[in-house]
């Protein structure tokens, strides 16, 4: 019996060994050899209900690039000759700056107070065409911003789940979405005198609450340009906390919904591949979107 338990012993030792060797004699070094591609124009575009268009310019970079501000800096395009028509007036809109730090400039365009004949902000149910030429080519995109359909009920606050400090609490709305589908929504937080972030998940369809009246947690917004802090979800006591709820199209929503999908998938071996759904034709890459927005702020107590 002994004999027989070793040699079979024996047996499973020699064909994992065999199998070993085999496997790694089939391996071999796989080098991707990656095509040049000329960068292509990067449009992020946003109109929303009393504000002005606002278009940002920028050129894609290599995969493996390094960032850093200055490199980020240098690739916002300028010159460009950029158009938003509410299909009433078209406005030739002007580049502006903003200093970030010393040497690193942020760059968009917007309406030109010379031309304040056709100046226009966005409107609830109105539909709007963008225009760019740059550097020869044009580029178009249509999108519209529209009603106020899901509605805040209310914004409240509970303690955080158990096992985090008592100083943290977890963002609350109740909200109704009315009968029918398609209503889609995009939501910002502003913490104090923070600028408005959008959530890590920050858009939703009206798939399984349509035509309800629903409570969900609000997640604090973060910025996309670090790492996800711990907690990062939950907000502090003490804290003036504004959300900032949109009403979106489907092609906003489709474009964020598949950004955000890569952006979480980024470094994850196992993830599928995702294309990032545009609405600009002409062959750049981005969006121009329009948000029907509404506003609600909560003073945390200490």
């Amino acid at each position: 019996m002994v004999i027989f338990v070793k040699s079979m012993k024996l047996k499973h030792f020699i064909y994992f060994f065999v199998l070993t060797v085999f496997i790694s004699s089939c391996e071999k070094t796989v080098v991707f050899e990656l095509d040049e591609v000329n960068p292509k124009l990067v449009i992020e575009g946003t109109i929303e209900n009393g504000q002005p268009p606002v278009i940002s310019l920028t050129k894609s970079l290599d995969y493996f690039s390094a960032i850093d501000p200055a490199i980020l800096s240098n690739s916002f395009v300028h010159n460009a000759e950029v158009y938003v028509s509410n299909g009433s007036l078209t406005h030739k809109l002007k580049e502006y700056t903003i200093p970030i730090s010393p040497g690193v400039n942020f760059y968009y365009y917007s309406n030109d107070p010379a031309n304040a004949s056709t100046i226009f902000t966005g409107q609830l149910n109105t539909s709007y065409s963008l225009r760019i030429v740059s550097e020869g080519k044009e580029y178009t995109a249509v999108t519209n911003i529209p009603n106020t359909t899901r509605r805040i009920d209310s914004l409240f606050w509970k303690q955080a789940p158990v096992g985090n400090p008592d100083s943290l609490v977890q963002l609350q709305v109740r909200a109704t979405d009315p009968p029918g589908f398609g209503d889609y929504i995009r939501y910002y937080t502003k913490q104090n005198s923070d600028p408005f972030y959008p959530g890590l998940n920050s858009v939703y369809d009206d798939q399984v609450i349509d035509g309800t009246s629903y409570e969900i947690q609000v997640e604090r917004g973060v910025p996309r340009n670090g790492s996800i802090p711990e907690n990062y979800s939950l907000f502090t006591k003490g804290d003036t906390v504004t959300l900032k709820l949109c009403n979106i199209n489907k092609a906003t929503y489709d474009f964020w919904r598949t950004m955000e999908f890569t952006y979480a998938s980024l470094g994850n071996p196992f993830s599928s591949p995702t294309k990032v759904i545009s609405n600009i034709v002409g062959g750049g890459l981005g969006y121009f979107g329009g948000y029907a927005a509404q506003y609600r702020t909560i003073i945390i107590p200490r």
